[in-house]
């Protein structure tokens, strides 16, 4: 059984900042990629950003400089710290991970609930 839980969000105004959080608890043998993903009404899930269990972050053209990701494997938790928020930036805000639930089988991806992100005056 492997869960992963999103915090964090809220409403802010355009040019504020939110710090998410995404802990992932259960049985498993190791979490090597997790990352964020959102999606807006009407549109479809798109990436956002991935870290792996090293620290080596990638980031979506429209976010990077903005955004940054982190990662605790300690506490098999990720961050994304959001930054210069933007109203387009508004959506609900997904975490994922490659999670190896059994060491001689394939990895298996986990999606969290997801946590609202309204960016507004």
């Amino acid at each position: 059984q492997v869960q992963l839980v999103e915090s964090g969000g809220g409403l802010v105004q355009p040019g504020g900042s939110l710090r998410l959080s995404c802990a992932a608890s259960g049985r498993f043998s190791d979490i090597s990629l997790m990352g964020w993903y959102r999606q807006a009404p009407g549109k479809e899930r798109e990436w956002v950003a991935t870290i792996s269990r090293l620290g080596n972050a990638k980031y979506e053209e429209f976010v990077e400089g903005r955004f940054t990701i982190s990662r605790d494997n300690a506490q098999n938790t990720i961050y994304l710290q959001m930054n210069s928020l933007k109203p387009e930036d508004t959506a609900i805000y997904y975490c994922n991970g490659l999670v190896e639930v059994q060491p001689d089988r394939g990895p298996q991806a986990y999606w969290g609930q997801g946590t609202q992100v309204t960016v507004s005056s």
